[in-house]
């Protein structure tokens, strides 16, 4: 178990670097926070080492065990590691991932996206530029979270003037 606030991980794997003008390959390091209130604790354990497995520097805000805690202090524990660029994007896990969700989009500078499939994960980042996923421990099994937040940052977001307009007015 790793404590609240600390980086787990590893160097990205080499199929994750982006080769320079030299041909050599830099490493990618990005950094993806996680947090979960205790509904949602068991599948983020199980998230936070598939991150680190994959390459990912996962920062662990907690919580750090199943007795109740309440989901908005984690949702604001993600946002202040969004905005202050302790990490790029983020997994939020409670028992649906909506009340989650919400209390993450609260703060500006965040987009979360509760997803319950790889299609709306993908959507979420292509269209909407979400940095933040949200996920539901009671609604989702592991295989379709595992496949939710791989997609989720494996997406570029598409850009253009279209969405980039409508993110925008998101303020």
């Amino acid at each position: 178990m790793v404590a609240c606030g600390f980086l787990r991980g590893k160097p990205s794997p080499p199929n994750r670097g982006v080769p320079n003008r030299l041909g050599l390959l830099i490493m990618s390091l990005e950094v993806v926070a996680i947090a979960a209130d205790h509904a949602g604790f068991s599948l983020k354990q199980e998230l936070a080492e598939l991150l680190t497995s994959s390459g990912y520097q996962v920062l662990d805000l907690g919580t750090n065990s199943g007795l109740s805690v309440d989901y908005p202090d984690f949702a604001q524990k993600m946002a202040e590691a969004i905005r202050a660029g302790t990490a790029n994007r983020g997994v939020l896990v409670c028992g649906s991932g909506i009340g989650i969700g919400i209390a993450a989009n609260r703060f500006p500078g965040v987009r979360a996206a509760t997803c319950t499939s790889a299609t709306l994960a993908r959507l979420a980042r292509a269209h909407n530029d979400a940095n933040v996923i949200s996920l539901g421990a009671s609604i989702i099994g592991f295989e379709t979270a595992r496949d939710c937040v791989l997609t989720f940052l494996s997406t570029p977001f598409d850009g253009g003037d279209r969405h980039q307009r409508r993110i925008d007015k998101l303020g």
